[in-house]
């Protein structure tokens, strides 16, 4: 037993008044010199033995009344009869995952799960904090009403969110809410690959409702991309599906379906086209619909146009050379005069790729060129150390020779990969700048197989008037956008500022165009995890081990969670039933009294 209040228990002082007042009173002997008091001194040796046990009832009535109001008064909480539950801070964790979609008993699971939410929002009392948590880390608390509106707009995310994250944040929420209780409740269909690592929680007490379904077979579309990201005009659309069973697909582009045909778990789809729409598209690749619908679509983005054509200046070295031959010969390169690709005293103009001086004493007229070029970045004296090169695509290549890379002021840049912590290769506004001289004697980069596919990209997606840049995210996920851009359009064609380079991604799956002012310069794709197509479902021992918690309850029955949310065997408020007792003291104090005080015939000798 525990007392929210225990500096009331000093209030059990008071039981001291009325031992006080029955110790102090004192008989009083009166002698009477006629004879007919002695029937009164009769009648009182004959009631003493009465109004002794009558006068140690009213004492014990009235101590233990004092004493059951000091108790209720510090409130006190304990495995022992009472009513209710203690003042609890409650946090519901509503697993709203890609997977709950899923459509079970002819209807998604995520009713299912949001019914068992609802009875944990309504077990709450006004005395209670309440929360709700979901899987893509949104929190509502307040009263059950607020809490319960928040519960029915709750629909399930395009993709896995972050339940361990959730979890967590539940138990945070709770531990610091100062209640002598706190509980997570957690609703979630138990699906493995959401429960693959153990959620350390700390001092609360956890319950857990997984439902017992079948999994249903499922099919999906796990994989879907374009190549390359620019098509100038022609290029291949590529796909990859999970499942056990043949099923018909679509690929479409914008309006238009680029092919139909069968395939089965696990096969690739491939189909190369040239379509005649030029610009961005958003593309998809669908399968028949089954149960669990959300992943029978994946989404790609695709521009179409010409190529862009570059010019390769004096000093390039070969192995630019190379890579510019080899793209012009598959047609994503063009020759023109558009994009500039040499050392950084040979540019004449932007845009352009620029690579540091192939001699140190060229390093003045290099930095001279950026400056008249109006680059914000300077070449710094050469370095000469082997490091890794850290950066997306780069393979672990390393560095060798190399010119640090100083910005002159704080303009927009992206740096796409770094040398010791230090800028390697930068991209800004109409240009991208290396570190390295593009040769193995100076980096192993150009030997990398990642080279040639990372040197079209840059050309096309970075430097190109039409410039064309990709990002593949999540469902909530966080990508950068590259400098320059500042809104987001959706489906709906109409455009959401952006206050940030950091954008948090949609929570549905689909194609999100990247704007600098009315021009689209890249698109955001936005699909689910490949791992969220993966149905099975963790044992309950299992999901259990997976909570590490002072006390965890994991059921998958309604009635069940019912009485497990608010435990019947867990502390409760004693303070109604001390009231109750400390009422029934003065009642019966008060029947003494009153039998007393009514008149009494006394026996004749």
């Amino acid at each position: 037993m525990s007392f929210l209040a225990p500096l009331y228990l000093l209030l059990a002082g008071a039981v001291a008044v009325p031992l006080v007042l029955h110790l102090m009173r004192k008989r009083i002997e009166i002698t009477f010199d006629f004879p007919a008091v002695l029937y009164l001194a009769r009648a009182e040796r004959e009631n003493v033995r009465q109004m002794r046990i009558r006068n140690l009832l009213l004492m014990m009535l009235r101590v233990l009344a004092v004493l059951f109001l000091a108790l209720a008064a510090a409130r006190p909480v304990g495995r022992l009869i009472g009513a209710g539950h203690v003042p609890t801070a409650i946090a519901v964790v509503l697993d709203n995952s890609m997977s709950t979609s899923v459509i079970v008993d002819g209807a998604p699971l995520l009713n299912r799960l949001k019914r068992a939410a609802a009875t944990a929002i309504d077990g709450t009392s006004a005395s209670d904090r309440l929360w709700l948590v979901t899987a893509d880390g949104q929190v509502v608390g307040g009263t059950r009403a607020a809490v319960r509106d928040a519960l029915a707009r709750i629909e399930a995310i395009g993709g896995r969110g972050d339940l361990p994250y959730a979890v967590t944040r539940a138990a945070g929420l709770v531990m610091a809410a100062g209640l002598p209780s706190r509980e997570v409740a957690i609703v979630t269909d138990a699906q493995a690959t959401s429960w693959s690592s153990e959620i350390p929680l700390g001092d609360v007490r956890v319950v857990v409702y997984a439902p017992t379904v079948a999994a249903p077979p499922n099919r999906a579309i796990v994989a879907a991309d374009a190549r390359p990201a620019r098509w100038t005009p022609r290029g291949t659309v590529l796909g990859q599906t999970s499942g056990v069973d043949s099923a018909t697909f679509r690929v479409s582009l914008g309006e238009r379906t680029l092919a139909r045909g069968l395939t089965r778990g696990g096969e690739e789809i491939s189909v190369r086209a040239e379509p005649a729409e030029r610009g961005w598209q958003r593309g998809v690749i669908e399968l028949a619909p089954d149960e669990l619908r959300a992943d029978d679509m994946r989404y790609f983005a695709v521009w179409m146009g010409g190529a862009p054509s570059v010019r390769l200046l004096p000093g390039s070295g070969p192995f630019v050379k190379t890579a510019v031959d080899a793209l012009v010969q598959s047609g994503r390169l063009a020759l023109g005069n558009e994009i500039e690709i040499g050392p950084a005293d040979a540019v004449t103009h932007l845009p352009a790729l620029i690579l540091p001086p192939g001699d140190a004493v060229r390093l003045g007229a290099a930095n001279r060129a950026l400056e008249r070029l109006n680059v914000p970045w300077r070449f710094g004296p050469a370095r000469r150390e082997e490091t890794v090169v850290r950066g997306a695509g780069f393979d672990g290549a390393a560095a060798t020779v190399r010119y640090p890379l100083v910005a002159t002021v704080a303009a927009p840049a992206d740096t796409l990969a770094t040398v010791a912590g230090e800028p390697w290769i930068v991209a800004g506004e109409h240009y991208a700048i290396v570190g390295s001289p593009v040769d193995p004697v100076a980096t192993t980069f150009p030997l990398r197989a990642t080279f040639l596919p990372w040197f079209g990209d840059v050309l096309a997606q970075r430097l190109a008037g039409d410039a064309t840049i990709v990002l593949n995210t999540v469902p909530g996920g966080s990508v950068t956008v590259p400098s320059g851009v500042d809104a987001l359009e959706g489906d709906d064609q109409q455009a959401a500022k952006l206050t940030s380079r950091t954008l948090i991604a949609p929570s549905r799956a689909g194609v999100y165009f990247l704007r600098r002012g009315a021009e689209r310069v890249g698109a955001v794709v936005v699909n689910a995890e490949p791992e969220e197509s993966d149905l099975r479902r963790l044992p309950l021992d299992q999901l259990r081990s997976r909570i590490r918690v002072r006390e965890s309850v994991v059921v998958s029955d309604d009635g069940a969670w019912k009485r497990a949310v608010f435990d019947v065997g867990s502390r409760r408020p004693l303070q109604p039933s001390l009231l109750l007792l400390a009422l029934a003291c003065l009642a019966g104090e008060l029947m003494v009294v009153r039998r007393d005080g009514q008149p009494k015939a006394i026996r004749a000798a």
